[in-house]
C-alpha cells in the first residue's frame, strides 16, 4: 500500500449504458460524432403526458448481462448500474471475484430511485391488495439499492455509500470515492445510474418548470441559445473504477485520468441567477485543490440546463471563476445529444472528459448552432486540441453546484 499522504486516485476503468451507446466505445464514438439520439417517449402509459422527449436506453436487454436472482430483485435503475460497473471492472482487469474484498467499496449517487419497480408493485396494491405486493418492493425502490447490489455482486466488502444531493451528486460521489482512495481504500466502484422515464417517474417530474415540453427532438434541448426552453430528461448512466494509482501502475493498467480536485457549494432554489456565485465557488475550490491555474483547463463540461437564466448564470460563473481564460476555454455540453440523466448526466460528462482527453478532441454540443453568450461553445462538428485537463460542472434543480478537475492519465505520471 502507498503512502496516504502521496496516493493519488486514478481512472483505470469505465461502464457506461447510455441512450447513444452501450459501452465506452459505441458511447464515445456517438459523442465524438455529436449524433443526437433524442426521439419521443415510446414508454408506454407516457403518450399523453406533456413531457413528450427524452433519451431512452433501447438497447439494453438486462437479461443477457444480470443474473435471473438479481433481476428479479432490483429496478431498471439498477440494471443499468450493475451492467456499466461489471462494464468498468472488466476494463480495470478486475473482473471475477476479489482478491481481497475489504479493499473495494462501492458508491453511488441517485436521484429517483427504482420508479418503474414501484409503480408495478403499487399498482398491485391498489388492484389486488396488500398481499400481492413483492417483498422486494422494500428494496427496489430505494435510492441507494445500486450501490448495495454492486457490492453484493462483486463480493466487495470495503467503504459503500450513496450520495444523495441532487443532480450534483454524480460529481461529488466521484469525489468521495477519490478521497477514500486517498484515505487507503485500495479501489472503489463509482457512479450513477437513473431510470426516470417510467409513467410513475415522468408524472413526478411534472413539478420541474425547468423541464422541455417540446415536442420535436431537434428543438427540445437547446442550452445557451435564444430558444433555450428546458431541459430532457435520460436515463442510462455510468459507473468508473478508480483506484490507488501507484497500485494500479503496479498491476500494469492503463491510468486513463486521475480526479484531481473538487468542490460543491449549495445556493438554494429560489433563482437560478444565485447559482452564478456557487458554481463560480465550487469551481474555484476544485482548482485549488487540484492546484491548478484557470489557464490549465483545456475544456469545460458544462451543466448546461438550457434554462435562459441558469445558462447566463452559467457563463457568467466559468467568466467569474476563469477570468479572461473563461471566454478563451472550449466549452462542450454532448449531453444535449442524449438528455439530461439527472445524478447520472455529470458521470456521463466526466467520461466524456477522459475520452476527450484520449481521443484530442472537444466533442460538440448537439442540435446548438449559435449562442447567445459569450463562451467559446463547441458546435457542429468536433475540434482537434491537446487536452491535457478537463473541468467538469454541474448544478441540481434543488440548488447544489459541484466541479471535477480531471487530468489526461499520463499527465499525472510527470
Amino acid at each position: 500500500m502507498s503512502n496516504r499522504r502521496t496516493r493519488r486516485a486514478a481512472v483505470t476503468g469505465i461502464g457506461v449504458v447510455a441512450p447513444n451507446g452501450l459501452g465506452t466505445d459505441a458511447y464515445g464514438k456517438s459523442v465524438g460524432e455529436g449524433l443526437g439520439v433524442l426521439d419521443l417517449i415510446s414508454r408506454e402509459g407516457c403518450e399523453h403526458l406533456p413531457l413528450r422527449v427524452a433519451g431512452e436506453v433501447r438497447a439494453f436487454d438486462p437479461a443477457a448481462l444480470i443474473e435471473e436472482k438479481f433481476l428479479v430483485q432490483t429496478d431498471r435503475f439498477s440494471h443499468f448500474a450493475m451492467a456499466a460497473a461489471a462494464l468498468a471492472l472488466d476494463d480495470a482487469g478486475l473482473g471475477g471475484d476479489p482478491a481481497e474484498p475489504f479493499s473495494i467499496g462501492v458508491v453511488t449517487a441517485a436521484g429517483s430511485g427504482g420508479g418503474e419497480f414501484g409503480q408495478r408493485e403499487l399498482q398491485k396494491l391498489w388492484g389486488q391488495g396488500s398481499k400481492f405486493v413483492g417483498p422486494y418492493q422494500s428494496i427496489a425502490w430505494f435510492y441507494a439499492a445500486s450501490t448495495g447490489q454492486i457490492s453484493i455482486r462483486g463480493g466487495f466488502k470495503g467503504p459503500c455509500g450513496v450520495v444523495a444531493s441532487d443532480e450534483a451528486g454524480g460529481l461529488d460521489s466521484l469525489a468521495h470515492a477519490a478521497r477514500a482512495v486517498r484515505r487507503g481504500t485500495d479501489v472503489m466502484v463509482v457512479g450513477a445510474a437513473e431510470a426516470p422515464l417510467a409513467p410513475y417517474s415522468m408524472v413526478c417530474q411534472l413539478g420541474y418548470p425547468e423541464l422541455s415540453t417540446v415536442d420535436d427532438p431537434d428543438r427540445a434541448y437547446r442550452p445557451f441559445t435564444e430558444k433555450a426552453c428546458g431541459f430532457v430528461p435520460a436515463e442510462g448512466g455510468a459507473l468508473l473504477v478508480v483506484e490507488d494509482e501507484t497500485r494500479a501502475r503496479e498491476r500494469g493498467v492503463p491510468v486513463r485520468a486521475t480526479v484531481a480536485g473538487h468542490a460543491a457549494t449549495f445556493t438554494g432554489a429560489s433563482r437560478w441567477a444565485e447559482s452564478r456565485e456557487g458554481l463560480a465557488r465550487a469551481i474555484r475550490g476544485a482548482l485549488d485543490e487540484a492546484g491548478c491555474a484557470p489557464e490549465e483547463i483545456d475544456v469545460v463540461f458544462a451543466d448546461a440546463l438550457g434554462v435562459p437564466e441558469a445558462d447566463r448564470a452559467e457563463a457568467l460563473a466559468i467568466a467569474d471563476a476563469l477570468g479572461a481564460h473563461g471566454t478563451r476555454v472550449p466549452v462542450t455540453a454532448p449531453k444535449t445529444g442524449i438528455g439530461r440523466a439527472y445524478c447520472a448526466a455529470p458521470v456521463l460528462d466526466t467520461v466524456a472528459a477522459v475520452l476527450a482527453m484520449e481521443q484530442g478532441r472537444v466533442p460538440p454540443t448537439p442540435n446548438v448552432f449559435d449562442i447567445c453568450h459569450d463562451l467559446d461553445l463547441v458546435m457542429s462538428r468536433a475540434r482537434p486540441a491537446e487536452l491535457r485537463t478537463a473541468l467538469v460542472l454541474s448544478r441540481g434543480l434543488m440548488g447544489s453546484n459541484a466541479a471535477l478537475v480531471v487530468r489526461r492519465g499520463d499527465e499525472s505520471a510527470r
